[in-house]
């Protein structure tokens, strides 16, 4: 019976001297208050009821959504929601210290983070115009990093990142927005339409310009042809009137018959075309000799 009294809290005490610490955790462990040290994933021994577990850490991922408003420059309200993804630095113990003891507890960690953040933001969009806004989401996340990656070192922290989920304006703000993009989206429509239709019309004027060229072009060609072939049926009469009339005079014939020849045709000509008009024609040879 001794020996089981002496076994119970022998037991027992083995039982308290094994902690267990969960895969993704960091157990920090104290000494009556003072930190001591860190324990691993796994089974840990420690010193029952002098070793204290004070704090369980997670080195996995966190996130967190904020929602808050910032003004721009031109005294524009924006309205942010936000996804905050962050963790422990390492499993590092001046790290996990940091993490422990930095802050009374979680709830005001995170209302410190929090705070940092809006603050960053803000600091940065009162400096842009409210039509900048939109363009300037990467910007404003590095713009956060760039700021708060030293404090939460400090803290034992890092920001893995930051993402602009939403970005919105006052309704005002955002009807009047919808009407500029409305305005531009007609004097883009109107710009374009003018555009087709002097390209239209340009190309219409060329069409025709190059049609009266080219009509002017052949008629011209045409007159040429016709001037030429006036100017042969010429010469040609010419050369036969001066071979006839050279014939002639070798068979010492009078010339004046190429006349009366020439006579007989137009009258012949006249009438297979007068159309019942009265010509009057001087028939003497002096007549033809003055035509």
């Amino acid at each position: 019976m001794p020996f089981l009294l002496l076994l119970i809290p022998l037991l027992l005490l083995v039982f308290l001297s094994f902690v267990t610490v969960g895969q993704g955790s960091i157990a920090v462990v104290t000494v009556f208050g003072k930190y001591r040290r860190i324990l691993h994933p796994g089974l840990n021994f420690r010193i029952p009821f002098i070793e204290q577990i004070y704090k369980r850490i997670s080195v996995q991922n966190r996130s967190a959504e904020l929602e808050f408003m910032a003004i721009t420059i031109d005294q524009a309200n924006v309205n942010f929601k936000a996804m905050l993804l962050y963790s422990v630095i390492d499993a590092q113990e001046e790290s996990i210290k940091n993490v422990a003891f930095k802050f009374i507890d979680d709830r005001n960690f995170m209302q410190a983070l929090v705070r940092s953040i809006e603050g960053s933001i803000r600091a940065f969009v009162a400096t842009k115009k409210q039509s900048e806004i939109l363009l300037l989401r990467r910007e404003i996340v590095d713009e956060v990093k760039l700021h708060l990656d030293d404090i939460l070192k400090d803290w034992g922290f890092h920001l893995i990142d930051l993402q602009l989920n939403d970005i919105a304006f006052d309704e005002a703000i955002m009807r009047s927005m919808a009407q500029v993009v409305a305005s531009n989206n007609l004097k883009a429509a109107a710009y374009n339409e003018g555009e087709a239709l002097l390209i239209t019309k340009t190309k219409g004027a060329e069409a025709e310009g190059n049609a009266i060229k080219i009509a002017a072009q052949a008629e011209k060609e045409a007159a040429q042809l016709r001037g030429q072939g006036v100017a042969l049926f010429r010469e040609e009469v010419a050369k036969g009137m001066a071979s006839a009339a050279k014939e002639m005079k070798s068979s010492e014939l009078d010339s004046s018959l190429i006349l009366f020849s020439i006579w007989t045709e137009s009258i012949k000509h006249f009438a297979e075309n007068g159309k019942g008009n009265v010509i009057f024609l001087d028939g003497s040879v002096e007549g033809m000799e003055n035509q």
